[in-house]
């Protein structure tokens, strides 16, 4: 507990305990481990493939332990030889060299990092973690957000309600469908997340295999690269200077900035909605929402949502201009920028649980969302001088904006409306027993099509 009050990033203190699985794929021991791990699957790569001697199922066993059960304190023992080489790739090698003297594998230890650069390394580790923190953390966590979204939707799907355009009263949805458009658009972010691949590459000092190439000649290394990134799960990248150029990482951050931005649309909508009393917020007796004002329950979640998603944005769009520009075939520009790709992460990670807290509390208000419908009889005009116009009325458009424009009509103005027209009595009937809650159109069917197309998304 003390640490976290000590912190400077909310992320290491207050909000600790909501993201601190990310530490797992985002933190320094995160990434010492990716490296050693990167380095241990390399050289049994140069086994499997018999450019080096084969080794033993014991002896990969062994290699395989090194990344598995890394712990601090062997990332402790690595931050300690970088203070000697001042490179951190450097030291890991080092490293991985010292465990390997005390086993069989003694005789290979120089073949640990044979002609790679320490972006080689590097980058294939950042891509493996990344897209493990995708899978196992990011994903589940956006799919729990779109199914309080899709519940919403469900119990709601019939519960008429007033919409507004330009912040003024139009005509009527229902609050369902309202929440289901989020759905759809989440669902459709979240479908290429899913599938989402980082790219890597393994090609040497300026991307040309030189080293590899001028020690083994006889070697097809552009296969050898190939092979071995697939074999990882990522998507190999043979075109590249010393640097992977991030192309596919930036396209990742954009990615997570839309996701992002449609969170914030659905903060500010249910801030809305709370604020104009259409959804109300569960009491917790032992909460305060103002250490002055004792009756005030206030919106926090999707505050807090909208202000990470928000700080989300901000790094991840400055942060992907930096990542495609390099100079020449290197700058180390590049290298303490992705150091931060926890911090996006993190924001974004916690503007979906807090947007799905903040769902979880509200409810509609049903006696408010009547008595907003009952207010605004003026928006069924819509649909008045439309009916009119098929039934071949003069300017019935006209008639209705002197009626309505500006003006607070009731139930009984639209009715008495109706009742002096000329027109067929059947059409007159239409006219006459039209309710704002009934003036919905297709908003129920709309509804469960989006609910269903979601929920089959996510079945997938």
């Amino acid at each position: 507990m003390k640490d976290r009050l000590l912190a400077i990033s909310p992320l290491d203190g207050r909000y600790r305990e909501k993201v601190e699985r990310l530490s797992e794929f985002f933190s320094e021991n995160a990434l010492f481990r990716g490296r050693v791990e990167v380095e241990c699957r390399y050289l049994e790569k140069l086994s499997d493939k018999n450019i080096i001697r084969k080794f033993s199922a014991k002896e990969k066993k062994a290699l395989q332990t090194l990344y598995q059960n890394f712990s601090t304190k062997d990332c402790e023992e690595i931050k300690k030889i970088e203070k000697t080489t001042k490179h951190d790739v450097k030291a890991t090698e080092y490293w991985i060299k010292q465990k390997l003297r005390k086993t069989s594998l003694k005789d290979v230890i120089e073949f640990v990092h044979f002609g790679l650069t320490s972006t080689d390394t590097d980058n294939i580790a950042y891509a493996i973690l990344t897209d493990r923190a995708l899978k196992q953390i990011v994903v589940p966590t956006l799919r729990e957000t779109i199914e309080i979204i899709i519940s919403l939707s469900e119990s709601e799907k019939n519960t008429s309600m007033l919409a507004r355009t330009h912040g003024q009263p139009a005509v009527s949805t229902t609050l369902g469908k309202e929440y289901s458009v989020f759905a759809v658009r989440l669902c459709e972010q979240y479908k290429q997340l899913k599938s989402f691949r980082s790219k890597a590459k393994l090609n040497g000092a300026v991307g040309n295999f030189n080293a590899h190439s001028f020690s083994l000649p006889e070697i097809d290394w552009i296969s050898f690269s190939r092979e071995f990134i697939s074999d990882l799960g990522i998507e190999p990248n043979l075109f590249t200077t010393q640097i992977e150029p991030h192309d596919r990482l930036v396209e990742l951050l954009d990615l997570l900035s839309r996701i992002n931005s449609i969170i914030i649309d659905l903060d500010r909508d249910s801030w809305m909605y709370i604020s104009n009393e259409i959804l109300v917020l569960k009491t917790v007796k032992s909460e305060v929402g103002s250490s002055t004002m004792p009756q005030k329950i206030n919106p926090i979640d999707f505050e807090n949502s909208e202000g990470n998603a928000k700080v989300a944005n901000s790094l991840m769009e400055g942060i992907g201009r930096e990542l495609q520009v390099s100079r020449l075939q290197r700058d180390l520009s590049d290298s303490t920028v992705m150091r931060n790709l926890g911090v996006m992460f993190g924001h974004s990670l916690l503007a979906y649980i807090s947007s799905t807290q903040g769902l979880r509390k509200v409810s509609a208000n049903r006696t408010k969302i009547k008595q907003e419908l009952d207010d605004h009889y003026e928006i069924l005009s819509e649909g008045y001088q439309t009916l009119l116009r098929l039934k071949g009325k003069n300017k019935p458009y006209e008639q209705l904006k002197e009626l309505v424009r500006g003006k607070k009509v009731l139930k009984s103005d639209m009715k008495a409306f109706a009742e002096s027209l000329k027109i067929d009595s059947s059409t007159k009937k239409r006219l006459a027993e039209l309710t704002t809650e009934k003036y919905i159109g297709n908003a129920v069917k709309l509804t469960e099509m989006a609910i269903e197309n979601c929920k089959k998304e996510l079945r997938n």
